[in-house]
């Protein structure tokens, strides 16, 4: 990227881009701008911009709006980042934003229409309260939340370790019924390193849960790869497998814009029990047999499949760190991906928690992922 003409002006005066930061703070916005030199002392207000999508705290050997692939430190973003939306199944406004946070918080949700003090919902896999339409999780005051897995793959795809997010209801804004919009506002937030080691979940021992005629497995890897099959009797979707691993921006490129899914039979059962209140044909891809009803068709012959392993991805990163392994699904859904975590985590000598060094960080979901990567869909 070229230098700016206002670093050359500045860049003799200042000591680091860190020390640079700090003076525009300081300087944008106030009645008094301190300087390190005396010749600025006179100066009243200056204002520096930049564009929003390369906001990012700029560390060493660092290009502007990109995930270093030698980073083994935790990340946060680097500005809070909001969504605006409607929840799928209530139909109701939802608000969600994005916040920066310290190294070892984690992701945490919490509800800011409820009581402070209770709140606060940790995104990990015992706080599940399973449901067959979604993820929702809740905490130990009865506070819930649903539809958590598609911002939290996106957290994962990208490479986020800790973020505090507030949302103004009782679920996650669908927006498009994919990730892709907290992709994008990720990416535009930019990223923060942290003072402490990424920690990852490495998977020793091979764990599998079943029900009925679907399962789902993890075996032990040097880094994720998820491998998923889907069979639906409806020829839109059919029979549907892919298997991919998930370092660097797999997840961006590959799975984010892959839309929720269903059928038009289940759509109308819903609605009469309720729920869907909040779907569209602009936020979910609904067929009817052989027909696709969505306005534009498929993002991709296989979005259905691609769409259950973005599904996948989320309700893993409720692992509470980036898994080390193999997972296999089969006609899988969230609450047989929950039950395979508490099945792992019971599972004595199944894993091992790791501080990873820059070869282990760079096999992670979201490891160099960068604008280029984000598929443009209408």
């Amino acid at each position: 990227m070229d230098t700016p003409p206002f670093f050359r002006v500045l860049k003799p005066l200042i000591r680091s881009p860190n020390q640079l930061i700090i003076f525009i703070n300081i300087g944008l916005g106030g009645n008094l701008l301190l300087c390190p030199s005396r010749m600025f002392q006179r100066v009243v207000k200056i204002e520096l911009r930049l564009p929003r999508s390369r906001r990012i705290t700029p560390l060493p050997d660092e290009r502007p709006g990109v995930m270093p692939k030698e980073a083994q430190l935790q990340t946060t973003i680097d500005t809070s980042i909001a969504f605006d939306g409607v929840g799928l199944h209530s139909g109701k406004p939802a608000r969600l934003v994005i916040h920066p946070a310290a190294s070892g918080h984690g992701i945490v949700f919490r509800r800011v229409d409820c009581a402070v003090g209770t709140s606060d919902i940790p995104a990990l896999w015992d706080r599940v309260n399973q449901s067959p339409l979604c993820t929702r999780i809740e905490n130990e005051h009865g506070v819930s939340l649903s539809t958590v897995e598609h911002i939290m793959a996106a957290l994962m795809g990208c490479g986020v370790h800790n973020a505090l997010v507030t949302v103004d209801g009782p679920e996650v804004p669908i927006l498009d019924g994919s990730s892709v919009a907290f992709v994008r506002g990720i990416l535009n937030a930019g990223f923060r390193r942290l003072e402490r080691p990424v920690r990852a979940i490495k998977v020793l021992k091979t764990v599998e849960v079943r029900r009925g005629e679907a399962w789902a497995r993890l075996t032990p890897q040097d880094s994720l790869s998820i491998d998923f099959e889907i069979d639906f009797e409806d020829a839109a979707i059919g029979v549907q497998r892919k298997t991919l691993n998930m370092a660097n921006g797999s997840f961006v490129r590959e799975l984010s814009t892959s839309r929720t899914f269903c059928r038009k039979s289940d759509v109308d059962t819903m609605r009469a029990n309720g729920l869907a209140l909040g779907g569209t044909l602009d936020n979910a891809v609904v067929v009817d047999g052989a027909d696709v009803l969505s306005p534009g068709g498929l993002r991709h012959a296989d979005e259905a499949v691609r769409h259950k392993m973005l599904d996948a991805l989320g309700d893993l990163a409720l692992a509470g760190a980036p898994i080390m392994g193999r997972y296999e699904g089969r006609r899988a859904g969230h609450a047989l991906t929950n039950d395979l975590l508490r099945a792992l985590f019971a599972m004595p000598g199944a894993v091992e928690w790791v501080d990873c060094d820059a070869a282990a960080a760079a096999r992670l979901p979201g490891a160099g992922v960068h604008w280029g990567e984000v598929p443009q869909v209408a």
